[in-house]
């Protein structure tokens, strides 16, 4: 079937009402700059958007994640996952390593802490792991990760409470795309980062925009 010029454009405004009549908004892509409280860039933040307008990102949270211990560090170092998701950790250095899982501001050992111990991996066997499920979202289901033998060891698991979650790059930026057009809040979580910081508040336009936020704290760098 042949389309004229003003028929494709009569097909592109029916569907456009189309999507307002049904409530569907449209959605654009959100850029956000973290900086620390020195102005530099904050990599490994954790982003929240929170919009006010319907829809769901293409791309799901994962559901399953791996964080591997290597050279006396966890890698990654923060690892952003769904609800109920499934962290498997496993230990590639030749030596003895804890997996110790705690909530920021509670003691380790109490009722929220989680620990495993993985034993060295040896030549030619299958690196040891263990399993946890991550069930409680937000800043109370985020764990600190850290090891009871090394304690330069540290990292951090944040279960998202909106799809709408990234932790940033080494430029300390987070892309968010299909975030629905209009009011939407921005939190960010750093593990360094004790008390929240109050949410920002930005209108999302269904063009591409940027957002900066920035931390009370100067987190210290992974070497």
């Amino acid at each position: 079937m042949h389309l004229t010029r003003w028929s494709l454009v009569s097909q592109a405004a029916a569907s456009a009402a189309f999507l307002l009549c049904h409530g569907v908004a449209s959605a654009g892509t959100l850029e956000v700059l973290v900086l620390d409280r020195d102005g530099k860039p904050a990599p490994d933040s954790v982003v929240i958007v929170l919009p006010t307008g319907k829809g769901q990102p293409r791309t799901p949270l994962p559901l399953t994640a791996l964080v591997n211990q290597e050279k006396q560090q966890f890698s990654p170092a923060v690892t952003v996952v769904g609800v109920g998701a499934k962290v498997r950790f496993s230990n590639s250095d030749p030596w003895n390593h804890h997996v110790r899982l705690s909530t920021p501001g509670i003691q380790v050992g109490g009722s929220e802490g989680q620990s495993a111990l993985l034993e060295g991996k040896q030549e030619g066997k299958p690196a040891s792991a263990a399993v946890f499920s991550m069930d409680k979202p937000g800043a109370v289901g985020a764990a600190l990760l850290g090891c009871f033998i090394h304690s330069r060891m540290s990292g951090a698991i944040y279960v998202a409470d909106s799809p709408w979650t990234v932790k940033t790059n080494s430029e300390g930026v987070a892309v968010l795309e299909d975030v629905p057009e209009g009011v939407a809040s921005i939190k960010v979580w750093h593990a360094a980062q004790l008390v929240e910081k109050a949410a920002l508040q930005v209108n999302v336009p269904a063009t591409p925009a940027k957002a900066t936020f920035q931390l009370d704290v100067a987190p210290r760098r992974r070497s």
